[in-house]
């Protein structure tokens, strides 16, 4: 086999195989050690799956445009903590008294519209200095994070809409309303990475950057459009997730960043831009929420998940970097 019909095959075949034996290997397992009743694979059991894959695989879709587009943002679980928290507060403010559970569109707007506000920051210090993405969002993390504790302190924001509760409870052809979201977002933007010109122009941007200048492509506000659309993607997946929990603490959405990158990198998108697939994405989001639900099936506690994923995550970007080594006829491990 060539090493690029290789290299195509691992990066967009291979997640499906290992969600494969991830789902042979822990229904197995769990049988043989015998700990638990409910199996494995049941189908309660694999509609939940995706049900919680939705926080971290709406982001995780915003991600792959901006890692296609060779940078990265570390900032979405702080953006994620922001927008929960004004969409909560918000319905309790005098404002929007006697306004009823019309209240409710307007608090999802503000949250969404201070993902868009947050996004839009950081595409603009990125595009206006030339800094890289990663020192960036590396700082608005902080500074985001920082926000939300000055917020309201170490107290958690809560406020429980019980018509938003049923919302995000409700179930339409057997998925939830989480998963919806999740179904709906994945296919817009594989829409947009793959029938706009914008999408070509994020893989042109990342490949070469240099090339898509002189190719008269605008890359800063290119690159901003970009970091809206994840900022509003980490404030959409707040939106979905505290309509129904009501209730969001200041550390919630941390190592969210790291969640989302390591779904991402696993789907196959190059850390250096370029290359990337939504598709393939969902498959990385499903394969992390399947391994940390796997683990647990089988008894193992929280530290063993991250050691594992990882484990994983390493080995996925070795074969990344063996597999991007010009020049080379073949793989070597």
């Amino acid at each position: 086999m060539q090493a690029g019909t290789l290299s195509s095959f691992l990066k967009r075949g291979a997640i499906w195989g290992f969600i494969v034996l991830e789902l042979i290997f822990f229904t197995v397992a769990g049988e043989f050690l015998s700990l638990s009743d409910k199996a494995f694979m049941d189908v309660d059991n694999m509609l939940l799956l995706f049900k919680q894959s939705a926080p971290i695989g709406i982001i995780a879709m915003g991600m792959t445009i901006i890692m296609v587009n060779g940078n990265i943002d570390l900032s979405v679980g702080a953006t994620y903590a922001i927008s929960a928290i004004v969409l909560l507060d918000s319905m309790t403010w005098p404002v929007f008294a006697g306004l009823g559970d019309w209240v409710i569109p307007i608090s999802w707007g503000l949250a969404l519209l201070t993902g868009i506000l947050l996004g839009a920051l950081n595409g603009l210090i990125v595009w206006k200095t030339g800094v890289d993405a990663f020192i960036v969002t590396l700082g608005s993390m902080l500074g985001y994070r920082g926000l939300v504790f000055m917020y309201n302190g170490e107290q958690p924001t809560s406020h429980l809409n019980w018509t938003l509760v049923d919302f995000a409870e409700a179930q339409f052809l057997g998925l939830h309303t989480a998963t919806w979201f999740l179904l709906i977002v994945t296919a817009l933007i594989w829409l947009l990475m793959n029938r706009t010109v914008h999408g070509r122009n994020a893989y042109a941007i990342g490949d070469n950057r240099t090339a898509a200048i002189n190719a008269g492509i605008r890359v800063g506000p290119h690159m901003m459009i970009n970091f809206v659309i994840i900022g509003f993607l980490a404030a959409l997946s707040a939106v979905v997730f505290y309509s129904e929990s009501g209730s969001v603490n200041p550390n919630d959405g941390e190592l969210y960043e790291l969640w989302v990158i390591t779904a991402v990198v696993l789907g196959g998108t190059k850390l250096t831009g370029g290359a990337g697939s939504i598709v393939s994405t969902f498959g990385g989001v499903l394969a992390i929420q399947l391994l940390r639900k796997g683990l647990a099936h089988i008894g193992a506690d929280t530290e063993t998940v991250n050691l594992v994923i990882g484990l994983i995550l390493i080995a996925v970007l070795f074969l990344d970097r063996q597999l991007n080594i010009k020049g080379k006829e073949e793989l070597k491990v």
